[in-house]
């Protein structure tokens, strides 16, 4: 096991919940906040909110691919889930990994949904949609992520789902203990 490679994983991670906080954040909107950022007392950007969320929201996509194509998952379509195919020989892969009680594998679609409390096709289809819209949509330009589009709903449900999916499916298995990953946020109501 290399070093690197789980700082890596613990740094995916750790975007996830950036984007996770930024989506929960855009989901309480009726209207886009102004934001100031400082770096210690000087104040060095104004302007919206969507200045953070934006990005965030894009970088937490691009991380919940990576770590659900190192689990061993791709698409078939925006709505469904398949196991990904070979890796090339340089790619950080599940498979590659060896645990106390032996090697790790990919795991399975339906290995995948079984942590999801709600329904299991909802889940599927938060799994696809980031898998699809990160190879479709971040290459080309779009449309924004809104409070009122499906797309938020279903990447607040990835973003929640693939930190736990890694947990249960690496961590765990590797008896590593999880990174602490969660951002420690204030509500805007504070």
């Amino acid at each position: 096991m290399d070093q690197t490679d789980i700082e890596l994983l613990n740094y995916r991670m750790q975007s996830i919940a950036i984007g996770h906080l930024a989506i929960r954040y855009t989901l309480e909107w009726d209207e886009v906040p102004p934001i100031k950022v400082f770096f210690g007392e000087l104040q060095v950007i104004e302007g919206l909110a969507t200045a953070f969320t934006n990005p965030a929201i894009e970088s937490a996509l691009i991380h919940c691919r990576a770590l659900l194509e190192f689990l061993g998952l791709s698409s078939k379509d925006a709505k469904t889930l398949k196991q990904r195919a070979q890796s090339r020989k340089d790619d950080i892969v599940i498979e590659r990994f060896v645990g106390p009680n032996g090697s790790l594998h990919k795991i399975s679609p339906s290995q995948a949904l079984l942590a999801y409390q709600g329904e299991t096709k909802e889940a599927e289809e938060a799994l696809a949609y980031v898998l699809h819209t990160t190879n479709k949509a971040l290459a080309h330009s779009t449309k924004g992520f809104s409070k009122s589009s499906e797309s938020s709903r279903l990447l607040e449900i990835a973003f929640r789902g693939v930190p736990t999916l890694m947990i249960n499916n690496f961590y765990n298995h590797m008896e590593l203990k999880a990174p602490s990953y969660e951002l420690p946020s204030r509500s805007r109501h504070a």
